[in-house]
């Protein structure tokens, strides 16, 4: 099953939903063959916009997702609709799922050691049958990260789940696919603190609104109103500039 890649602001993002991201996630499990999976959002996309590598590894991703509803509404305007959203929250959960019912291992990785841990404690209470194959916090230095890598593939797990920051993720992926070795990598950010109650997510009508991002920014306005101020207003920028070059080709033709 082939994914129709398609490009916004240089910026790849797959003509695919959930869906479909995790019937390809199961092809690549039964391939045995290390693949990365990438979700974009607002905040990746303008990133992406500026960072050249981050660019570079999201473009020659395995599969790339739209992150929320916003990149789903700029696809229909630009004239190339992508078939839907792909969480990450909702991927890692759906994936967890699967595993629990196919037999697959994951391997958890990141974020704080309380975190991760109830992480773990969750889900395999929520799925008995769950096969973990290992799990590690994030804060480690970047001298132990090739042994990070070994530790994970002689764990032989089938999905690993990266609660990095961006681009931090990412470029550890690029840089350690193949040394780790397992089929599903995927980066889920902040999930991991919203599966461990540290964080709550946005109630389903605001994620249809494309308002994630600011029940985000109620929970911790001090240290996201930046962030989200700048990284808005850079979307904004580029989607105003795309209807201006639009409405001047229309003038002139």
């Amino acid at each position: 099953m082939k994914v129709e890649k398609k490009f916004f602001f240089n910026v790849r993002v797959d003509n695919v939903n959930l869906e479909d991201t995790l019937k390809h996630c199961e092809d690549y499990i039964r391939s045995g063959v290390p693949h990365q999976i990438v979700v974009v959002n607002v905040a990746k996309l303008v990133k992406a916009r500026h960072d050249q590598i981050l660019r570079r590894i999201i473009n020659d991703a395995d599969i790339v997702g739209a992150d929320g509803m916003p990149l789903v509404w700029l696809s229909k305007y630009m004239g190339q609709p992508i078939a839907g959203r792909v969480n990450g929250t909702d991927l890692m959960g759906e994936l967890v799922k699967k595993a629990a019912e196919k037999g697959h291992s994951i391997y958890f990785l990141g974020a704080k050691p309380d975190v991760v841990r109830k992480v773990v404690d969750s889900y395999t209470k929520l799925y008995p049958k769950l096969k973990v194959a290992g799990y590690r916090d994030g804060y480690f230095k970047s001298e132990e990260e090739d042994r990070v890598a070994d530790e994970i593939r002689e764990s032989g797990a089938d999905i690993i789940f990266l609660a990095f920051g961006s681009p931090k993720k990412e470029k550890f992926v690029s840089k350690y696919l193949y040394r780790m070795g397992v089929p599903v990598v995927h980066g889920v950010g902040g999930s991991f603190d919203v599966v461990a109650g540290v964080t709550k997510r946005a109630p389903v009508w605001m994620q249809n609104w494309g308002l994630e991002w600011f029940y985000r920014f109620l929970q911790e306005p001090g240290r996201m109103w930046k962030r989200y101020l700048l990284t808005n207003l850079n979307f904004l920028l580029l989607v105003g500039a795309e209807m201006f070059k639009r409405t001047v080709r229309v003038q002139r033709a």
